[in-house]
């Protein structure tokens, strides 16, 4: 996740500032000012004259906004949260009048720059407020207040109180499933608290959303992608439809393998799968049950957990291995800041917020991450992860500061999983140092096998969480029913269901960190589709010849340079245009997710004979 404001987590796009300055600046009178005499049309030199003020405020304000909440997110106290939600309402009201200034000039024409830029500005917060006094500081503490209850949520089991960390370990070791099924149901305690909160907080956004010109906040985050909300839409749904099948394949897989291992009394041989079964809080990926999914003969021959033991990784280590992967395709080494102001473990004594991110403090070279790094294969690859988020945003600096942002979201979530893919691959284990030999072709299974637990896994779960927002934001689930909505999508999607039935008033949507934090989701969606397309563009750029599972771009800056390229152009021009200056394509194609994994589908489809697959 790529952190770099605070309602942001969210706007992570490009923006981390302002309103009421820049409002002004460009000739335009505060709304509330009644007007003596009618005002003339805008003018080309306006908008642009508008556009350069509102970068001159939102660069002076975003370093102010970042540090508040980074001081936030790694020291968690009331006067911190005060803190937080104080520079999020400056922010707030900043970018929401900077957003209603900029729809005036929306007829006006003007140079392609500057109606990007105004565009751009339209949408730059996630949930815009309202302009009615005090409302902007209203939104900002309920979201402080959301995020810290999540971040220092406990709850008690076996006598003691237990952390988030703490339940998702026993969720990826356990085996009994009525402890599963009792710290599945334990975390979920902490969330309904925030329901009310929620629900007040997607009024007033809507609301915000309104007075921008979009029907909903839905429709604002969806139309971010350079096409309208409704083609985005549509867009998502194309995307989901290539690789779905795939995904029931893996679905009736790992559900036959459940039945074997718990019985038909805990996971029936047909329908949905128990949530808390598959290894993780959210069900969102699956890898840590592979022990139990793996096939007959596991010839894979190693585990990256006990690798990274055995050669004494540590937390440091590992975010400096994942900058030699950056470095050996001729990106420039960290800065010597990010090491002595990241947080790279979990410090004793203080509150803190665990979830990985990644953070550009100055837009310009304070980047920094924040994760309570763990020696296992999951932070392995997170490191990696949040790192290109870092390397994306240092490539970038040099854009005018409404272009520091990647070409969508989904870029920059994918920066980092593309580099992943080559991080996990046996083949870069082995150019590190970590793997002796590289398994034959036997080992192909079990590595696509666990691959595919956590890739393919993911992507309903990446689809249908902004599905149920949409929902909650155009009205469609009252906040009676957002629970009930939540699950209907989670079993429509991903074919699960709950170990049991939810209390009345259970609020689980809250239960996953970016909901409560008002992160948009379907980035996430999209980076698992744009970094196989990433990764099959490398490779044949790199001359691989092999299958494509196999390939590792470690250590070819040919390849980093035109990466480089893509990254540098941040968000300047539309995301079609800077995907086809790394792969040469225009359009987003999931194919490369199925060409990766075909070996895999063709052995899931032997296996399922006899299955009744689907749900």
């Amino acid at each position: 996740m790529k952190k770099t404001t605070l309602m942001a987590a969210a706007a992570a796009l490009a923006l981390s500032g302002g309103i009421a300055a820049a409002a002004i600046a460009a000739g335009q009178a505060p709304a509330a000012a009644p007007a003596a005499a009618p005002a003339a049309p805008p003018t080309a030199e306006e908008a642009k004259a508008y556009v350069d003020k509102a970068e001159k405020d939102l660069a002076g304000l975003s370093e102010y906004v970042n540090k508040a909440s980074w001081v936030r997110a790694t020291y968690i106290t009331e006067d911190t949260q005060w803190l937080e939600a104080k520079a999020g309402a400056e922010f707030t009201d900043l970018a929401t009048g900077l957003a209603i200034g900029a729809a005036r000039f929306d007829k006006v024409e003007v140079d392609p720059v500057t109606r990007r830029k105004l565009d751009i500005l339209k949408r730059a917060l996630v949930l815009p407020a309202p302009q009615r006094p005090g409302v902007a500081d209203q939104m900002a503490t309920i979201g402080s207040r959301m995020d810290s209850v999540y971040s220092t949520g406990k709850f008690e089991y076996k006598g003691k109180m237990i952390t988030l960390n703490d339940a998702e370990d026993i969720l990826a070791e356990s085996r009994d499933p009525e402890e599963l099924k009792a710290v599945w149901e334990g975390w979920r305690t902490v969330s309904p608290a925030m329901s009310a909160d929620y629900a007040q907080l997607a009024e007033l956004a809507n609301e915000g959303s309104r007075a921008l010109g979009y029907a909903d906040t839905g429709a604002l985050w969806r139309s971010g992608y350079d096409m309208s909300p409704d083609e985005f839409a549509a867009e998502t749904d194309r995307l989901w439809q290539q690789v779905a099948p795939f995904y029931k394949n893996l679905h009736c897989y790992v559900r036959a393998k459940l039945n074997e291992q718990y019985g038909d009394a805990v996971q029936p041989k047909t329908g949905p799968i128990r949530a808390d079964l598959l290894g993780n809080m959210w069900a969102q990926q699956w890898g840590n049950i592979y022990p139990i999914v793996a096939p007959k003969t596991d010839d894979a021959g190693y585990s990256l957990d006990k690798l990274l033991v055995d050669k004494g990784y540590d937390p440091v280590k590992m975010v400096k291995t994942g900058e030699n992967f950056y470095s050996s395709l001729g990106f420039a080494p960290l800065p010597d800041t990010f090491w002595t102001r990241s947080q790279i473990t979990r410090p004793e004594g203080r509150e803190v917020v665990c979830h990985a991110s990644a953070w550009d403090l100055d837009d310009a070279d304070d980047i920094r991450i924040k994760m309570c790094t763990k020696v296992n294969a999951e932070d392995f690859y997170t490191v990696h992860h949040e790192l290109g988020h870092n390397y994306y945003q240092r490539a970038y600096k040099d854009q005018p500061f409404i272009f520091k942002g990647g070409a969508n979201d989904g870029f920059h979530e994918a920066i980092g999983d593309f580099a992943g893919l080559s991080a996990l691959t046996p083949t870069y284990l082995n150019q590190i140092g970590l793997l002796d030999t590289v398994p034959g072709a036997e080992g192909d299974t079990p590595f696509l096998l666990k691959m595919a637990l956590d890739k393919i896994a993911f992507l309903p779960f990446g689809l249908m969480v902004d599905r149920w927002r949409w929902e909650v934001y155009d009205g469609t689930l009252k906040p009676a029913d957002y629970n009930k909505g939540w699950w209907a999508l989670r079993t429509k999607y991903q074919g699960i269901t709950p170990p049991g039935p939810r209390p009345d008033d259970a609020f689980d949507p809250g239960a996953k960190y970016h909901v409560p934090a008002n992160v948009p989701y379907t980035r996430y969606f999209l980076a698992h589709i744009y970094q196989f397309q990433f990764h099959r563009a490398a490779c044949k750029q790199a001359g691989w010849k092999g299958p494509l599972h196999r390939c590792s771009i470690y250590g070819n800056k040919e390849v980093g340079a035109k990466f480089n390229k893509m990254l540098e152009m941040g968000q300047s021009k539309p995301w079609p245009e800077a995907l086809a200056a790394f792969t040469g394509e225009t359009r987003t194609d999931a194919s490369a997710v199925t060409e990766y994994f075909a070996p895999l589908n063709t052995w899931l489809i032997k296996q399922n004979k006899g299955q009744k697959c689907g749900w």
